[in-house]
């Protein structure tokens, strides 16, 4: 894994340059261990770019119209990995890597080999890209490779535009190109997300800043007049649209989610929920395929920017506009805690998979076999086990991580009116830490196990398939009138409500929420009402805003807004092979 990489072209031109800059950190510290960054001692300062290599073309008629990191979409940093055959030469590498990196109106593309025998660790070679694309006229907003049809022959990419049209190539199959709302027909407003749907070669989802959010295939065209939409569904906050064609043709669906742009969205780890974050303020959580609301939250105020699933899809977490990162509980339907620690908007979560949960200390053994051990006292307060490990990085520059224990998932009632829980998944006795505004009952029940993954609701339609929607009517998405029961049942936000109200805030049909209604309820309890966590670490390690945090298995990526790329070895993992490291004209921010 490289050090540490600047796009070349970053920061061309000359910068103006703090007086005394703030020192940025180059390692931290956990109960794990040490995080070190990677590469040479020297750390140049924000403004021109210290690596070598080409330079873009100008994006005005001079210097002084080049747009500053600011003016910029967010860059944002997408990875595929792909298995090789068994190498001839024992030691060789078992895996190869590709990265793509926007920033402003170009694409970068990096490689690198993998682990193989012999101790190797991965590597990317982050200091020269093997290409880029430069665009005329629009500019890169988001991207994501398919992991799922990734092989030594096909690298499937999707990249979104901030005029609104999605671009789906190949990295190996040169000739393989498709533009999808070229004439703006579909969406005329910037591409927030975009994301293949899970084990599928040809469907994927656009987000835009209109809030909508649209299912495209590959195999299908986009039209050559605006489409015309059918209602589908409907629910709290949300429309779902099929396009009226006689002929299959893009979009599949339409989805018009709360008000303002939708964001960023995430599937959950087993393929069936959808988290949707948005302008509002509010996390919507979907079951994909019958297009059922399954679980909502709003934020403390202002709009959410970032999701991401816990690796076992019992929690989501979100960041926004508030300064906080917010946990969520999707088995239950209610926010487990907030983290404050960021000064400013909070851009990227990501849960970080390879930690282990800390083990209960043991007791150490006495050297005297016969000499008996003391039951523990149980007024003595242990240290709570860590659950999950997950991180957020803000327009503050700074980078936090946080551990989610057992005493903030699972609180337990004072002593004087301890209760004893017979059955956890017994909806009718109220569980502490719960706003008594949320009704257990309507909730969604309980997982059957902690490593069990969540079934779909019942009487929900088969899974996916392209088929399915390239050949939709609207009576066939309908369905029979039990699942609209299993909708009111289980997805609707009626339960939040007191005596058959109306949703608090008088949700409207883009389910507009007024945040000082909705505050103390179970859409948005208040600070005091909910565990508010400190981070583990909180460190400033970027001039520009930050706008990337990937977890990976010997390290973490961080990059900001400027198109510096930085790597943080884990604990143990200090001699990663670097292929810059050694470098005189050092990179790292």
């Amino acid at each position: 894994m490289a050090a540490a990489a600047a796009a070349p072209g970053a920061g061309e031109g000359p910068a103006v340059l703090p007086a005394q800059p703030l020192e940025l950190k180059s390692q931290f510290r956990t109960r794990e261990g040490s995080y070190r960054l990677l590469g040479p001692e020297s750390r140049p300062r924000a403004g021109p770019a210290a690596a070598p290599g080409p330079s873009p073309p100008a994006a005005g008629p001079g210097p002084a119209a080049a747009p500053g990191p600011a003016a910029l979409p967010p860059v944002r940093l997408s990875m595929v990995r792909l298995a090789l055959p068994p190498a001839e030469e024992p030691g060789g590498p078992a895996e190869r890597s590709r990265v793509c990196f926007n920033l402003g109106r170009e694409l970068y593309f990096y490689g690198g080999a993998g682990s193989g025998g012999r101790g190797s660790r991965r590597s990317l070679d982050l200091h020269k890209p093997i290409d880029k694309r430069i665009y005329k006229g629009t500019q890169p907003t988001c991207h994501d490779f398919n992991q799922f049809t990734a092989a030594a022959d096909t690298i499937a990419l999707l990249v979104g535009f901030s005029a609104g049209q999605v671009q789906y190539l190949d990295l190996v199959k040169k000739d393989t190109s498709k533009l999808f709302n070229e004439e703006r027909l579909i969406d005329k407003t910037k591409v927030t997300f975009v994301k293949w749907l899970p084990e599928t070669d040809r469907l994927f989802l656009a987000s835009h800043a209109s809030g909508h959010l649209y299912l495209y295939d590959t195999e299908q065209p986009c039209g050559a007049s605006a489409p015309q939409y059918s209602l589908l569904t409907q629910g709290e906050g949300f429309s779902v649209f099929a396009c009226k064609s006689k002929t299959p043709r893009n979009p599949l669906l339409k989805w018009v989610v709360g008000e303002g742009a939708l964001n960023e969205f995430a599937f959950s780890p087993d393929g069936r929920s959808l988290a949707c974050v948005s302008q509002d303020g509010c996390l919507r959580v979907f079951h994909f395929d019958s297009m059922l609301l399954q679980g909502m939250m709003k934020s403390y105020f202002g709009g959410l920017l970032c999701v991401c699933w816990s690796p076992d899809g019992r929690y989501v977490v979100t960041g926004g506009e508030d300064d906080l990162v917010t946990v969520w509980s999707f088995a239950e339907g209610r926010v487990v805690a907030r983290g404050h620690g960021h000064k400013s908007w909070v851009n990227a979560v990501a849960f970080d998979p390879f930690t282990e949960a800390a083990q209960t200390p043991q007791p150490p053994e006495l050297s005297g076999g016969e000499e008996e051990v003391e039951p523990p006292d149980p007024l003595v307060r242990r240290s709570p086990a860590v659950t999950y490990r997950f991180g957020s990085a803000g327009q503050d520059t700074q980078f936090c991580l946080w551990d989610l224990t057992e005493d903030v998932l699972y609180p337990r009632p004072p002593l004087s009116r301890a209760r004893t829980l017979t059955g956890s998944g017994d909806a009718s006795i109220p569980m502490p830490g719960i706003p008594r505004s949320l009704s257990r009952s309507n909730s969604l029940p309980q997982p059957a196990g902690m490593g069990s993954a969540r079934g779909p609701p019942p009487d929900v339609p088969p899974a996916l398939s392209v088929g399915r929607f390239a050949t939709l009517t609207l009576q066939e998405r309908k369905g029979p009138s039990g699942a609209e029961k299993e909708h009111k049942r289980y997805h609707s936000l009626g339960n939040i409500s007191r005596s058959g109200e109306k949703p608090p805030g008088g949700a409207g049909s883009r389910g507009r929420l007024d945040t000082a209604k909705v505050l103390g309820t179970a859409l948005c309890p208040r600070i005091h009402e909910v565990p508010l966590l400190e981070p583990l670490v909180c460190k400033k390690i970027a001039h520009e805003r930050l706008t990337v945090l990937l977890f990976l298995e010997d390290c973490i990526v961080t990059a900001c807004q400027e198109g510096l790329i930085c790597t943080w070895a884990r604990p143990g993992k200090a001699g990663l092979s670097s292929q810059n490291g050694g470098s005189p004209s050092g990179t790292v921010v």
